[in-house]
């Protein structure tokens, strides 16, 4: 499916209101647009309606009626059929500025003279004079008079058009707009869900700012599409369907002509498609660097300044920031090629071929163009040529939300699986590895016919030289992966019987660097879970011995932690994470070199917090320093992701083999130190 079908199909929910709000603009549209034709009827019928021929009545029976030389007379076209007609004709035409009274019935048609008195019509023809009496204004007034409430109706009833078309503006505006910040936060919500649902490996390859940016300067992107784009090309279409009817109402064969201009915005959009498509691809994608740079500088800026490599790092970004300059301005050449000034050249010569148009037509005697007509025309041909204006500045802000729509749906193309997190009974802990063989890239084995038994209750410990595959072990068990062969059971059940959220339902996880997220030291330990209560929470960070810092605090429990909670020291964030893990009571425990970057002291509180931690769990443990693992039930010695040793602490030191070798290593490194 195409990026526009799906963005159309993410307003279908919304359809109801989105119609309601169209209905709206098309009222509001209609209803503006009779005012050329007010304006019109108000200038040929009243304000010049005064020329034409009159015919002379018995008495004055309605306000249409005018004394002339004490004589009644009524506009030729507006005789009844209980008017009582005299007969007698008199016909009033302007030349110039002035009007004439002519006691005959004179063709209206023509080219007009006056001379000493004399009138003369030209016509193809023929040629007529008549005698022409000059009227004053004194005398010209009564003819006017009974045209002044008709336009004062007709101006009344455009204002109040006016208004009820404000209110319908009013509702279609917060309607379509209503609608798209919906559109958009279903998406964002989707979009957002979703990266829950992929696997962790698409988050190792993908910069953190990229997947930022598609979030949030993408989907923004998108909702200028469906809050602004939408309402005004949708606007701008029904404004010019309801000009090109009024156009055709008044003369079809111009408004045959003026739809020459809907091929032209046509290939004009598909123009801007082919070029503005590019050059956003590479504008947005830049963002999404650029955001992954900043994201990273900040987050090294220790490591920047104290290697001094700011001016490496200022250049990588102006890098990044010149091609987007470079991309937008070339965005930027081809907007002005392709907006207003095209635009102006459109419009003008528009406007000389309704200059030739009616210009011709004036040349023919036997035509008759009424000024009523020609401002109606003009003021809709100026009309016709803002929606154009509009649609053409949108150009560039569809062509954005097109590029943005097929990133974030590339995306959310991405497979994923769905959340299940139903409940299951809490295992036991009982662990078994089956000839389990992974690789994060292909051919590049970690884990290579790993088998292995922990049983309930147990410690085990991991240990191994960089690279032996301790991690990946976790990776695994945790279900951040799954093995390319081989089988993983908890108490008998394969994982991949279960969800990876019911998997990991019954676990806990303490990593080297642990993570605490904005909020208090309570919502860090309870993680905003309702089954975890305050008081729950309190226990777990007292068990671990986290209440000898926190308790030091001016908010104690409920102080706030910022980003990453770097206001506290590694030490005080691992107490922390232990706690957490505490108070989830998993039934089996992840510690991933956790005490590696510890202090003396601080290990010493942790190692207590550990055998708190234990009890009645499985509990595996990737260590970097071997003395803080000697109480546990077996020692695995990994080599290139196979099990070179196994046993407990004594039988491993008496075998002298790689541990040993190990121990005595970091025994001999402490000496020395």
């Amino acid at each position: 499916m195409s990026t526009e079908k799906r963005l159309v199909a993410y307003a279908f929910p919304f359809k109801k209101q989105i119609l309601i709000g169209l209905l709206c603009l098309i009222i509001a549209v209609a209803l503006e647009l009779a005012g050329p034709l007010i304006a019109k009827k108000v200038i040929d019928e009243h304000v010049l309606g005064i020329e034409g021929t009159w015919d002379h009545v018995t008495e004055r029976d309605d306000r249409y009626t005018v004394t002339y030389q004490n004589k009644y007379y009524k506009r030729s076209d507006r005789i009844g059929g209980n008017d009582d007609v005299i007969g007698e004709t008199i016909t009033i035409l302007a030349v110039g500025s002035s009007y004439y009274m002519i006691n005959d019935k004179v063709p209206l048609k023509g080219e007009r003279e006056i001379q000493d008195g004399l009138l003369t019509v030209k016509t193809v023809q023929e040629q007529w004079q008549f005698t022409a009496d000059k009227l004053s204004i004194s005398e010209i007034y009564p003819f006017f008079k009974p045209e002044q409430m008709p336009i004062l109706y007709l101006l009344g009833l455009y204002v109040g058009l006016l208004i009820i078309a404000g209110f319908f503006q009013f509702y279609q505006t917060f309607l379509l707009q209503k609608a798209s910040n919906q559109i958009v936060k279903k998406m964002r919500n989707d979009l957002f869900a979703h990266t829950q649902r992929i696997p962790i490996n698409y988050f190792v390859d993908q910069p953190a700012g990229k997947i930022v940016a598609r979030i949030t300067n993408d989907t923004e992107a998108i909702r200028d599409l469906y809050e602004r784009v939408l309402s005004i090309i949708v606007t701008s279409v029904i404004y010019m369907a309801g000009i090109f009817i009024a156009l055709f109402i008044l003369d079809a064969q111009l408004a045959l002509w003026c739809l020459l201009l809907i091929p032209l915005i046509w290939g004009w959009m598909k123009l801007y498609k082919h070029f503005g498509t590019k050059y956003n691809q590479v504008i947005r994608s830049t963002i999404s660097e650029i955001n992954g740079n900043i994201n990273e500088a900040i987050q090294g800026m220790p490591i920047i300044q104290a290697f001094q490599r700011e001016k490496k790092t200022k250049q990588d970004f102006e890098t990044l920031n010149h091609r987007h300059f470079i991309y937008q301005r070339k965005l930027v050449k081809l907007s002005a090629l392709t907006s207003y000034n095209l635009v102006t050249v459109f419009r003008n010569i528009a406007f000389v071929g309704f200059i030739w148009y009616f210009g011709s037509a004036s040349l023919e005697p036997t035509s008759a163009i009424s000024i009523g007509l020609l401002y109606a025309f003009t003021d809709y041909l100026t009309r016709l040529f803002e929606p154009v204006t509009d649609i053409v500045n949108q150009l560039p802000l569809i062509e954005q939300a097109r590029v943005a729509g097929s990133r974030v749906f590339t995306l959310l193309d991405h497979k994923g699986e769905d959340v299940v997190d139903e409940k299951i009974a809490r295992y036991r802990g009982h662990i078994q590895f089956d000839r389990v063989s992974f690789a994060y890239n292909e051919g590049d084995d970690v884990l290579r016919n790993l088998s292995f038994e922990i049983k309930p209750g147990e410690t085990a410990a991991f240990v191994g030289h960089t690279g032996s595959g301790k991690s990946s072990i976790m990776n695994v068990l945790f279900r951040f992966y799954d093995p390319q062969q081989g089988t993983i059971t908890i108490d008998g059940y394969s994982t991949r019987e279960w969800s990876r959220q019911q998997t990991r339902s019954h676990m806990g996880i303490v990593l080297q660097d642990p993570f605490l997220f904005s909020g208090t030291i309570l919502s860090n330990v309870t993680m905003n879970d309702p089954n975890i209560s305050i008081d729950k929470a309190k226990q777990a960070l007292k068990a671990v011995g986290a209440d000898s810092f926190i308790e030091k605090l001016p908010n104690q429990y409920n102080e706030e932690v910022g980003e990453g909670g770097t206001t506290f020291s590694l030490g005080e964030r691992q107490l922390i994470s232990f706690a957490r893990a505490l108070a989830f009571d998993p039934a089996i425990l992840i510690l991933d070199e956790a005490t590696a970057n510890i202090d003396t002291e601080t290990e010493t509180i942790i190692q207590k917090a550990l055998e708190v931690l234990k009890i009645g769990r499985t509990t595996l443990v990737i260590a970097h320093r071997l003395s803080t693992i000697q109480q546990a039930d077996t020692i695995f010695v990994l080599d290139h992701g196979t099990i070179k040793e196994m046993g407990n602490h004594n039988t491993l030191m008496q075998a002298k083999g790689s541990y040993y070798q190990m121990y005595q290593m970091q025994q001999s490194n402490k000496s020395a130190v």
